[in-house]
């Protein structure tokens, strides 16, 4: 009973100590990793100076707009759509103090491609009679995060319910400023390019020095089933990082001339239920909601950001062995919203109201190893 009991507790950390944000389209999300203190059976049997090695990896495509939580059919149907395809490499180490207490670091990697056709030409037939779609890229490392989490209860206990707390800062590592080059034609219909940065979405950092606040915890119902869930919310005190978005520009938009340097949050709540025929193997069935707030908590909330929050079923397995663990999930979008932006809510007449495309689902995998 007891290594049962031991196993699903495991299981529902394998889940809650892997939560990952991760830009689910034009919202921009950043890709963070939360302290990973636990994962495995085998944490229990650990002495105080042992490490923790994982590997997260992240893909989704966003297609679909949405003003508000209205979808912009139109938008797949005409072929205007702006296209988001995001890998990400999320790499991280953990050090156990002891049993309740850790320290980690996160580091993503990330390759990202957009395709629009109004960046470029123009979506219009005559800005762009041929309706031709051009791409542009940001590859490299992304914002570091160094965190730490404590157990309120001592897991070598065995509670049927805990909580861990968790502070952490991100540092503005990743280039915020990467450009790629946009195509454009003459009046006399001749294609030349200029070398701008790229959209926010597929920005690899944001620019700002961050603090992190996350609870996590779980609650043991019977012999195999957990409940789990975790809270993760990054300020960003910095308003803008400077980054000029459009500096042919001779009028540029002194609210959202520049890349706003945002907060962003989630949340996740589930069960996880082990597989007595198949020891280490359990199922897990879950929401999750995170998005880009439109205001930021602290600190000033102008330049441009699009806001918004996603809300997700999300389905999952996880397995360990020895000091091994792997956990898939793939959340499902149920429910998207591109909210009014700061600019937006400065309009008068209250009618502005920008766009922002979404996935349909995420996909995340995570290997640890303990040593």
């Amino acid at each position: 009973m007891k290594t049962i009991f031991t196993v699903v507790l495991a299981t529902a950390y394998i889940l809650i100590s892997n939560t990952s944000t991760s830009a689910q389209g034009c919202v921009a999300v950043r890709h963070m990793s939360c302290a990973a203190p636990v994962g495995s059976a085998d944490y229990f049997k650990q002495r105080t100076g042992h490490w923790q090695v994982s590997a997260g990896y992240r893909f989704f495509r966003s297609y679909k707009h949405f003003v508000g939580d209205a979808e912009q059919k139109q938008r797949v149907e005409q072929g205007t759509n702006v296209i988001n395809v995001s890998h990400a490499l999320d790499l991280g180490i953990t050090y156990l103090v002891n049993q309740r207490l850790s320290f980690s670091v996160n580091l993503p990697i990330q390759a990202n491609d957009r395709s629009s056709l109004y960046e470029h030409y123009g979506n219009s037939i005559t800005q762009n009679p041929d309706q031709r779609r051009f791409h542009t890229t940001s590859k490299g490392i992304g914002d570091v995060r160094i965190s730490g989490s404590y157990w309120l209860v001592n897991p070598v206990k065995l509670p049927k319910a805990n909580l861990a707390v968790g502070l952490g800062v991100k540092l503005p590592t990743g280039n915020y400023g990467a450009t790629d080059n946009f195509h454009k034609l003459t009046k006399e219909g001749q294609d030349y390019t200029i070398n701008k940065p790229v959209d926010q979405s597929i920005q690899l950092g944001d620019g700002g020095v961050g603090a992190s606040v996350e609870l996590q915890g779980y609650a043991s119902l019977s012999k195999t089933l957990t409940a789990y869930a975790n809270g993760f919310y990054l300020f960003n005190p910095r308003e803008t990082n400077g980054v000029v978005r459009s500096p042919e520009s001779t009028t540029p938009d002194l609210v959202t001339g520049t890349f706003s340097v945002a907060d962003q949050f989630a949340a996740r709540v589930g069960l996880s239920q082990s597989i007595k025929a198949l020891p280490g193997l359990a199922i897990m069935l879950g929401g999750r909601v995170e998005g880009v707030p439109a205001m930021d908590a602290f600190g000033g909330s102008s330049g441009f950001r699009r806001p918004g929050y996603i809300v997700s079923v999300e389905p999952g397995l996880s397995y360990m062995r020895h000091k091994t663990s792997i956990a898939a999930t793939v959340p499902i979008a149920v429910y998207r919203n591109r909210i009014t932006s700061f600019s937006d809510r400065l309009d008068p007449l209250g009618l502005k109201h920008g766009d922002a495309a979404f996935a349909d689902y995420l996909v995340s995998i995570n290997v640890s190893r303990w040593f």
